[in-house]
């Protein structure tokens, strides 16, 4: 048992005193993976990201050791869940000043250590410096944990630790894995569960890209993670977690820490909030049953650089999600019926199909063929672009980007990274990547900022991603990038030169409408030092753009399909079934009214086009 564990029922009391009120929202009544996607929302608004920098001086408002050998008022000596020894005194201490590099033996100084190895995500921002599973560890304990998981360990020990925590070959129950795991004593084993199911919440969108495999024979060295958004580990794995998680409950420690990173970031680790979160997520039994295929599957829109596809939906009751195959290779995954597929070729032909896919990770057979050629062009951006730069005095950062791609996009595959360079050898280098997330809606802006930054006309509220990391850290001289995957889609500034945009702002021309690898100065507007105006905010031409956008309601619709938006110049309607099929056309639908009935229909999946755009809608 911990010390200074309180009663159960106490700690319910102390911990939902400290949750914001209306902060879990949404997540009532929920169970399975759709409480887990609902708690991933929840937990990824609006964080704030710090510099890997900042976490030492960080600690000491979130790790400090108020539980075993010092008491409450303790403001210097940090607690190390790697070295610590709670029924007595420690054989070391650090306080956050004692940060070192390596170490060749224990007690020495700390580390940073990534609960989930940083290897695993590329060292990139928003991970590389969240506190939630970053820690402060004994150095030397810290390099022989290597990128190995935690485990329980066999006999075959390898090293044990003063504190008798230990680093020794797997004995996790039904575990493919055998090679070396670290185990931590007793007395932490839920703090670490909670820490790594945290992570498998906050990144879900993100794991399947994450390097799950990252040693060097995936066939004995892997890590815990196994490519899946939903299930996210291994099932043997996840059963050693819970297991964890219910022998070392909820500690007073956890609470305090949990709310002093809420207070620094903005999020919460929601298992510490709500334990039983966990078996609701986890606790699941499978089915063997293949999963029905989906139906009907059809462009709704295409246009040079993307299509939009949708299909009827499996009808197995455990489908948690759906694989899309671009020319027979899985291109994309989406939990709903529809998809945007984009970074398409124009002039092109593509064959698609979808598999269903259950809590199980069976597949269903493919959906029917949709073949779908892109057009020659058409009058949106191919891609996102930048279309303001803040490079102001000190912090004062910012980004902002816009989407006028013609449709949503996805932005988890995307990245700022800024070129740094080396004086000691004259190398270029580039810094860690800041990965953006979520998704954004055609023609929509979004700005990322420095949350240091101190602009006169925008702060941290008005921002939607803010990092401090390096990619919001560049000075004028610097090469800055908007990345897709590995590719560059938009610059500021050349490579592998200095340039010359400290202490500016660059707005982009209304002009222009593409992104571009290569800067041209002609494309941007100059002003001075910390201008912000109207930053976040779209332009005339933009908002006259935007009203081209319509929304219909209510969805799902009995008897009546209302849009709203700017309609009284739309041409033709027209209502299509899944498969493509035109069941009705209306000539200047909105002259008189903004309605169309639907009341005929049968119940079923339609399409409401209007002139060369396209929305789903359900009759019931």
């Amino acid at each position: 048992m911990k010390k200074l564990l309180l009663p159960v029922i106490l700690i319910s009391s102390l911990i939902s005193a400290q949750i914001p009120a209306g902060y879990y929202d949404g997540a009532t009544g929920l169970t399975g993976y759709a409480l887990k996607s609902k708690l991933h929302d929840i937990i990824s608004e609006k964080n704030i990201n710090w510099h890997y920098g900042d976490l030492p001086n960080l600690y000491n408002q979130t790790d400090l050791d108020k539980y075993y050998d010092h008491g409450p008022t303790n403001t210097t000596i940090l607690l190390d869940l790697y070295s610590e020894i709670p029924s007595g005194p420690d054989s070391y201490e650090y306080t956050s000043a004692n940060l070192i590099s390596t170490s060749g033996a224990e007690g020495l100084g700390y580390n940073r250590e990534h609960v989930v190895p940083q290897s695993t995500f590329d060292s990139n921002y928003p991970m590389y410096s969240d506190l939630h599973f970053v820690i402060p560890t004994d150095a030397r304990i810290n390099q022989l944990r290597n990128n190995y998981p935690y485990g329980v360990g066999n006999s075959t020990v390898h090293y044990t630790f003063t504190n008798t925590s230990k680093i020794a070959n797997s004995a996790i129950p039904n575990y493919v894995y055998t090679n070396r795991v670290y185990e931590p004593l007793d007395e932490f084993k839920g703090d670490i569960a909670r820490m790594l199911l945290y992570f498998a919440v906050r990144y879900e969108d993100k794991l399947p890209s994450f390097n799950y495999s990252t040693n060097i024979n995936p066939a004995i060295d892997r890590s815990a993670l196994d490519g899946t958004a939903e299930r996210a580990f291994d099932p043997a794995y996840i059963s050693m977690l819970l297991q964890w998680h219910l022998q070392d409950p909820v500690s007073q420690r956890e609470t305090d820490r949990n709310n002093a990173i809420y207070a620094i970031q903005k999020n919460r680790n929601p298992f510490i909030d709500n334990p039983q979160w966990v078996n609701a997520i986890w606790v699941q039994t499978p089915d063997a049953v293949v999963p029905q295929a989906p139906l009907n599957l059809n462009s709704t829109q295409t246009g040079a650089y993307y299509t939009h596809l949708a299909w009827s939906p499996s009808t197995s009751p455990d489908v948690i999600g759906y694989n899309i195959y671009q020319n027979g290779v899985l291109a994309a995954t989406t939990k709903s019926t529809s998809i945007i597929i984009d970074h398409l070729t124009p002039s092109t032909s593509y064959s698609f199909t979808v598999k269903a896919y259950d809590q199980g990770y069976l597949q269903s057979p493919d959906s029917n063929v949709s073949t779908v050629s892109t057009s020659a062009s058409d009058t949106n951006s191919k891609d996102l672009f930048i279309v303001k730069y803040i490079e102001g005095s000190g912090n004062n950062k910012a980004l902002e980007i816009v989407n006028r791609t013609g449709h949503e996009v996805d932005l988890n595959n995307y990245s700022i990274r800024v070129q740094y360079y080396n004086s000691t050898n004259t190398s270029y280098y580039y810094g860690n990547s800041f990965e953006l997330e979520g998704k954004i809606p055609n023609n929509q802006n979004f700005v990322i900022l420095n949350p240091k930054a101190a602009l006169s006309c925008y702060t941290n509220n008005d921002a939607r991603f803010l990092t401090a990391g390096d990619a919001l850290t560049f000075a004028g001289t610097q090469y800055v990038e908007l990345i897709y995957k590995s590719a560059t889609v938009d610059a500021i500034g050349s490579k592998f030169v200095s340039n010359s945009y400290g202490d500016v702002s660059l707005y982009r021309k209304n002009t222009v409408t593409q992104p571009s690898v290569t800067f041209n100065i002609s494309e941007w507007d100059s002003f001075g030092t910390d201008y912000c105006q109207n930053l976040g905010t779209l332009s005339t031409t933009d908002l006259i753009t935007s009203n081209k956008e319509f929304k219909i309601y209510p969805n799902p619709v009995h008897d009546d399909l209302f849009v709203s938006g700017e309609i009284k110049d739309i041409k033709t309607a027209q209502i299509t079934d899944a498969s493509g099929k035109v069941i009705y056309t209306e000539k200047e639908p909105f002259r008189n009214k903004k309605n169309i009935s639907v009341q005929s229909l049968p119940a079923g999946f339609y399409f409401l086009k209007l002139d060369d755009k396209a929305y789903q809608f359900i009759k019931k």
